[in-house]
């Protein structure tokens, strides 16, 4: 352990560049005309209009998802310098991230957090759990899958998924986003 601090004390810096973090992840593929970063830079201009706020809702999970999206803002990812953010009210947010299957008492309370959030808004359902594929399903006490009380509009299935596949899931939601913006206007209504 001590080698491994050590070693990281004489490295210059911890942070990666935005193009090197998502070339190491594999997210920089299959982007022939123009890098990823420029794509989710365009994208959260015109989807978001220059930045993403996220609020999180834990509708009964392990914690084993917030603690991949807490990894979302150490010196590796740090999605902050992307324009990500979280935020801690529902009025201030762009995107809905759930955790966790959706149990009876925690059921209302999505509800009335995704009618809290501002037009346009969107849901990503991150982890098993959240998706309806999770280990406990449904039961007496846990419905299963977010989307039977909230429409989702993407999901990242994985127990627990790794940050960049929550980066992915985000840039999916951003891309649908300005679909449906271009396709509806700029009067877009909630997906």
């Amino acid at each position: 352990m001590w080698k491994l601090i050590t070693q990281r004390l004489r490295t210059p810096r911890t942070t990666l560049s935005v193009e090197e973090l998502l070339a190491d992840k594999g997210l920089n593929e299959g982007t022939p005309d123009q890098t990823l970063v420029q794509s989710w830079n365009r994208l959260r201009r015109t989807a978001f209009g220059g930045s993403v706020h996220i609020r999180h809702v834990d509708t009964g999970s392990c914690n084993a998802c917030e603690w991949e999206l807490t990894a979302l803002l150490n010196p590796v990812y740090d999605i902050q310098r992307l324009g990500i953010d979280f935020v801690a009210s529902p009025r201030h947010a762009d995107v809905l991230v759930v955790t966790g299957g959706l149990t009876r008492n925690l059921a209302e309370a999505l509800q009335l957090t995704y009618e809290a959030t501002a037009h346009p808004k969107a849901v990503l359902a991150i982890g098993a759990c959240a998706c309806g594929t999770g280990l406990i399903g449904r039961t007496y006490a846990q419905q299963g899958d977010v989307a039977l009380s909230v429409p989702v509009l993407a999901s990242v299935s994985g127990c627990p998924p790794q940050p960049a596949d929550i980066i992915r899931g985000l840039i999916e939601v951003a891309t649908k986003l300005e679909e449906a913006r271009v396709k509806h206007g700029h009067g877009t209504p909630a997906i």
